[in-house]
């Protein structure tokens, strides 16, 4: 049975619909590897409550603009809902189901209680002020608010967004419930009840997942990442750190290569400085599609949905893709990686150390208490390898993709869950 949502709106071959398709053919075949019913497998395949809200902002110059957004719940049975936020102008419904269920997957696969969520506003962050930013961000949340709570619905960070939107969405929700209430959010500042190690626990992730499928030394394994932002810098610092030397980065402005490595902690502060990586002296300049095609041990997606195709999957000569963006590589490339034999880290496990540390921050708002870096780390360290190494195990048992692996043992624990709460009424 091929998965189907239903929908009121002509399909448009969009980004986000592209997502979702992408999200449904992954569920599609856990579904045929777990021996799912048609009811069960529409079920998964439904968000269990999408919010369409306008958002109304007052810009500097007096002008009123309307923006759309949205909250996806897409399953709430093995616990609240989980998910970030994001602000980007191609944001649609369709990328936000897609992105709350890849976060339902990923959080029973990492064997935290949550279900997956996700908001995103249409909207780019770059052309608004601060003070319109804040605005945008106290009327999303109003908008919202009979969704998200600290045992219902948790937003943190993700792309256009950052700690300081937190603190936004943490405060309007307060003020309306008449006292502070920390565990809303998570990714939050430190002085709100932030967590030690949260800023950069994706990133920490992806290397722990990159250096666990590689198995042995670090030392000297060259490394491109495609997305030098929140995820791709931080990442492309870890994995140098630990020994791998990052040849290559890219972002929106465009793209460096050094054949004896890059110097991350430099081009990083260039980045900051200049707004990208564009005209980084300490560098060639790379077109930013030929990154795909470096010679490289590893290649780390790191930007959007949609990245690695059936148009560049051919081209693509790293023999380890570790994903830390959310849905980087369709499902058609997917089969070209495959049969060429590259070992591809899935999203839903490579980048899963964000929500694991924000399950972390979220424990303890709840009870009022903190942990130590080292014992964040630690916790985080041992999520990530316990993870890996069942998918591992699943994949070389079954003969499956580390992805399809993965799948099947996040859709498996989900569905077990809807199994043993039965269906009300």
């Amino acid at each position: 049975m091929s998965i189907m949502v239903p929908s009121t709106t002509p399909a448009l071959i969009t980004p986000g619909r592209q997502a979702l398709d992408s999200a449904l053919h992954q569920l599609d075949q856990a579904a045929e590897q777990l021996g799912l019913d048609d009811g069960l497998r529409t079920m998964l395949a439904t968000p269990r409550r999408s919010l369409t809200v306008s958002v109304p902002v007052r810009r500097e110059d007096g002008r009123l603009d309307v923006v759309q957004g949205y909250r996806v719940q897409h399953n709430v049975s093995r616990g609240p809902a989980k998910g970030g936020l994001r602000f980007h102008p191609s944001t649609d419904i369709h990328e936000v189901t897609a992105l709350a269920m890849w976060m339902t997957w990923k959080c029973a696969l990492v064997g935290i209680p949550y279900g997956g969520a996700k908001g995103g506003v249409a909207v780019d962050p770059a052309g608004l002020t601060t003070r319109e930013l804040e605005r945008l961000t106290r009327r999303y949340v109003n908008e919202i608010l009979p969704l998200i709570g600290p045992e219902k619905d948790i937003p943190a960070p993700d792309v256009g967004t950052d700690e300081q939107t937190m603190a936004w969405v943490m405060d309007t929700y307060s003020v309306n419930a008449g006292y502070s209430v920390p565990g809303v959010v998570t990714g939050k500042p430190m002085t709100l009840g932030g967590s030690l190690g949260r800023a950069g626990a994706t990133s920490r992730g992806v290397q722990i997942a990159a250096l666990a499928a590689l198995g042995g030394s670090p030392e000297g394994v060259t490394v491109a990442v495609q997305g030098f932002g929140k995820v791709g810098a931080l990442a492309a610092q870890y994995l140098s750190d630990a020994g791998c030397k990052v040849v290559a980065v890219s972002d929106v402005t465009g793209a460096v290569y050094a054949s004896s490595g890059l110097d991350i902690a430099r081009l990083r502060a260039w980045a900051a400085e200049e707004g990208g990586v564009h005209g980084y002296r300490h560098a060639d300049a790379l077109a930013r599609d030929d990154l795909f095609e470096l010679d490289v041990d590893v290649l780390v997606p790191a930007a959007l949905e949609g990245a690695i195709t059936e148009a560049n999957a051919p081209r693509v000569r790293a023999r380890l893709i570790v994903e830390g963006a959310n849905g980087p590589t369709t499902p058609q490339a997917d089969e070209i990686l495959a049969a060429s034999g590259t070992t591809v880290v899935p999203d839903i496990l490579a980048n899963a150390g964000g929500v694991i540390v924000s399950y972390l921050e979220w424990v303890q708002n709840m009870q009022a208490y903190s942990w130590s870096s080292g014992e964040v780390e630690l916790k985080l360290r041992d999520l990530m390898q316990g993870a890996y190494s069942e998918v591992k195990s699943l994949a070389a048992e079954r003969g499956l993709t580390l992805r399809q692996a993965a799948h099947v043992i996040g859709v498996g624990r989900v569905a077990d869950a809807h199994r043993m709460r039965g269906l009300y009424p």
